[in-house]
């Protein structure tokens, strides 16, 4: 089971853009899957199955926003392309 708010949850409307963006560009590919990361460590944090300090499950949670906004940027430049 995927943790809440994959990638695919969070834009499902652009499944086919991430698709093929993953496939054509490297540093995305590789923004997909730090988010994928992070994302999976603040699910764990959250349903305490990693329990971790409140400033570190916040850090978690920032990162995670960052990446996100950093893919929807990526997506968006795509498509306008």
């Amino acid at each position: 089971m995927a943790a809440p708010h994959a990638i695919h949850e969070e834009f499902p409307q652009d499944a086919a853009r991430i698709h093929d963006l993953k496939l054509k560009d490297a540093h995305f590919a590789r923004l997909l899957e730090e988010y994928d990361q992070v994302n999976d460590a603040v699910y764990q944090a959250e349903s305490l199955i990693q329990p971790t300090s409140e400033a570190a499950e916040k850090e978690l949670r920032r990162k995670r926003a960052h990446l996100k906004d950093e893919i929807a940027r990526m997506l968006s430049a795509h498509s306008a392309a």
